[in-house]
């Protein structure tokens, strides 16, 4: 008999608890009355497995991870949180890579340490303004801004090719001096002056149904691109070139251009590029350096193969904020066009994948406001910003990576200069406006402040009106 008077053990008999019944093991019971003497169980008795049970939580967790990672990311505010987040923080760990990488180029030449990234702070205070303007303006009032920016952004242009005014850099004439230290390439605001134009042509086009003919697709978009790429041309800016005929593809591709349409303006910019290429010495030598290994017998390729030495010399980690041995005076451009190298050098492959995640969430985010709106504007802006931003980012890292030749244009958002940050902070601020103008994303934002603490407090502080009091009343 069992302990108890339950009648005689059987082995192999199922207990309470999934386990069975064996040879006798003892066991304290717990109850009302606190402990009960240990009561006589079978040796081999099995406890629940506490442990499989939080295996198999674990696992269904997993299996649940990319429903909930889709759930989090067709949340409506998502898009406009990854470009508001994703835009500053390249921007802030761009003002510290400048910082880092500009000290000792500024001592080559005389300077205070901090000299670039003063510049660079104060390049990025006035863009702060101009990315909030932009995010809180109505999509109507940018659509307003659209022809007086290309017709500023063309003035400009051409007053570069005016003798006594226009300033010579690195071998290219695209900057307007406007006083003291300060420089002006109006060419970065041309990118955004095509991306707001066009869109706002499109738009108005689409809206009469007249982008389904060919010649409303391209005219007057394709002859006042090219116009812009001629200017900038003048100046010998291959690179700029590269992104505005991208941000050109990009709008023509979202507009719905016929594939062979769409495949004889890339061939007819094809061969003018290759064009250029050939008839340029500079150019030649750049096509030739890429996967360049030695600097070469003239050192033509001394920036790419440096590029390459402050990569490998990072490791997974890098050698530490500020080490960077390459910006020592063997890296040419360490703050503007190699940034990313000095980059790697001293965050390693951590923070340049870093920078890589950041730039590809931006592009992914930049995508979706496009593919969800209805306003063919948005649709069209949203898409030539997304590619203005992500092109220039390939062609930059590209050509640091030695997988493209290099092409002088900044890395955006990260690298030094305030003509190319002050457009594309402000194209960042008309990303974050049509990512808040989405239906969805107006609601929740309006929930969000009903809900927050400053609403509950204004709602507090309301008096309400004064009551009128009956005449006699005291």
């Amino acid at each position: 008999m069992a302990p108890g008077g339950s009648g005689p053990e059987r082995p192999g008999e199922r207990v309470p608890g999934g386990g069975r019944r064996g040879p006798v093991a003892a066991v304290a019971v717990a109850g009302a009355g606190g402990e009960r003497p240990a009561a006589r169980l079978p040796r081999g008795f099995l406890v629940p497995p506490a442990r499989s049970v939080r295996t198999g939580s674990a696992r269904r967790g997993a299996a649940l991870l990319p429903r909930r990672l889709r759930e989090a990311w067709d949340r409506p505010l998502t898009a406009y949180y990854v470009i508001l987040g994703g835009g500053l923080l390249i921007t802030v760990l761009g003002l510290v890579m400048v910082y880092s990488a500009s000290m000792i180029q500024a001592l080559r030449y005389g300077l205070p340490s901090t000299y670039y990234f003063r510049k660079q702070l104060l390049a990025v205070a006035i863009g702060s303004v101009l990315l909030y303007g932009a995010a809180r303006m109505p999509v109507r009032l940018h659509r307003a801004l659209a022809y007086p920016l290309l017709l500023g952004a063309v003035f400009l242009m051409c007053l570069v090719q005016v003798p006594g005014i226009g300033q010579t850099v690195n071998g290219n004439t695209n900057w307007i001096s406007i006083g003291g230290p300060f420089q002006l390439q109006p060419s970065e605001f041309g990118k955004l002056a095509l991306v707001m134009w066009g869109a706002d042509l499109l738009a108005r086009k689409n809206d009469k149904k007249l982008l389904t003919q060919w010649k409303h697709l391209l005219v007057p978009l394709v002859p006042v691109a090219v116009l812009l790429l001629g200017l900038i041309m003048l100046g010998g800016d291959m690179g700029t070139s590269m992104v505005l005929t991208a941000i050109l593809f990009g709008m023509l591709w979202l507009a719905g251009a016929p594939t062979r349409l769409f495949t004889g303006v890339l061939g007819a910019a094809g061969v003018l590029a290759a064009l250029f290429v050939a008839t340029s010495p500079n150019r030649m030598g750049r096509l030739h350096c890429i996967a360049a290994t030695s600097p070469g017998s003239n050192d033509q390729c001394w920036q790419a193969v440096h590029g390459i030495y402050a990569l490998a010399s990072g490791g997974w980690f890098g050698t530490g904020l500020g080490a960077s041995v390459e910006k020592w005076g063997e890296l040419p451009e360490p703050h503007t066009d190699f940034i990313f190298a000095v980059t790697g050098e001293e965050l390693g492959l951590a923070g340049t994948l870093s920078v890589l995640a950041l730039f590809a969430a931006l592009g992914y985010a930049g995508i979706r406001v496009a593919g969800r709106t209805e306003d063919p504007f948005v649709r069209f802006a949203a898409g030539g910003v997304t590619t203005w931003i992500t092109v220039q980012a390939v062609i930059n890292i590209g050509a640091v990576l030695g997988l493209l030749p290099i092409a002088g244009v900044p890395l955006p958002l990260f690298s030094y200069g305030g003509s190319a940050l002050l457009p594309t902070m402000y194209a960042l601020g008309l990303l974050i406006s049509f990512a808040r103008s989405e239906p969805a994303a107006r609601a929740a934002l309006a929930t969000r402040g009903r809900n927050s603490l400053t609403g509950a407090i204004r709602r507090t502080m309301r008096r309400p009106a004064a009551r009128r009091r009956p005449s006699g009343e005291r």
